[in-house]
C-alpha cells in the first residue's frame, strides 16, 4: 500500500517513514498542501490508499487540502489522518466533520502513530472494497 506523508518538517516526514518501516509501505512525501494536492491528483486512483495530514503547511493549510479532497470525486475516498500539533478540541471535531478519519497529536509515540496507520488502512480497505461494490470511483 502507499501513503502519502504532509509535513513541511523533513525531519517529522523521516520519522513518520521509520515509524513505519515495519509497515513495509511505500511512503510518498510532500513538504506542502500546493505539491500534495498535485501529488494526488496525478496519481492513479485507488494508488494512494492513506494520507497523513499536518493542519498548518506553507502554501496551503492541512484542513484546505482535506477540504480539497473531500470535494474532488477522484480523491474523496482516500482516508486521511490529521497528524499535527493541533490539539484543540474544536480542532479535532473540525477536521473530523470535514471528512478525516483519524486525528493523532504532535508529539507522538511510534507504537500510537503505527496503531493509528493501521487502524486508517483498515478503513481505507473497507472503502476500496465498498467503492468497488458500489462502483464509486
Amino acid at each position: 500500500m502507499t501513503i502519502l506523508t504532509v509535513d513541511d518538517s523533513t525531519t517529522i516526514r523521516r520519522i513518520i517513514k521509520k515509524c513505519l518501516s515495519d509497515l513495509k509501505l511505500n511512503v510518498l512525501e510532500a513538504a506542502d498542501g500546493i505539491t500534495a494536492l498535485r501529488i494526488l491528483e496525478e496519481s492513479a486512483t485507488g494508488q494512494i490508499s492513506l494520507v497523513i495530514l499536518d493542519w498548518n503547511l506553507p502554501g496551503r493549510s492541512g484542513i484546505d487540502v482535506l477540504r480539497a479532497m473531500k470535494a474532488n470525486p477522484k480523491l474523496r475516498n482516500i482516508v486521511v489522518m490529521m497528524l499535527t500539533s493541533e490539539a484543540d478540541q474544536s480542532c479535532v471535531v473540525n477536521a473530523l466533520r470535514l471528512g478525516a478519519q483519524n486525528y493523532l497529536t504532535k508529539p507522538f509515540d511510534s507504537k500510537m502513530l503505527s496503531l493509528k496507520v493501521q487502524e486508517s488502512l483498515e478503513l481505507a480497505t473497507k472503502a476500496r472494497v465498498h467503492s468497488t461494490l458500489v462502483g464509486d470511483s
